[in-house]
């Protein structure tokens, strides 16, 4: 899927999230899963895609995720849940 998406991956249900922008999510996810992104992802194990959105460019892409940085974890919990109340690797849905 080429087209600028901000996503949330986690490591387990209401465990450890991350926040990233992506022009090609599932490569991106792919890079997660095998760990080969470093830093805090890699650290934490953050494999699952729990949330994501697609955007028309990278501009507003980028700016919605400096947003969702910036909200409290509470918010970002809810936002999750109420597209993905389970908190299912949405990775298998991509292709």
């Amino acid at each position: 899927m080429k087209q600028p998406c901000v996503y949330i991956m986690a490591n387990r249900r209401n465990g450890t999230i991350c926040i990233g922008v992506t022009n090609q999510l599932d490569l991106r996810v792919c890079q997660h899963k095998m760990g080969v992104i470093s830093g805090f992802t890699c650290q934490s194990k953050t494999h699952m895609l729990v949330y994501y959105e697609a955007h028309a460019s990278i501009e507003k892409a980028i700016r919605r995720e400096k947003q969702l940085k910036n909200w409290k974890r509470s918010w970002k919990v809810h936002l999750i849940e109420q597209l993905n109340p389970l908190w299912r690797d949405l990775y298998t849905e991509l292709s």
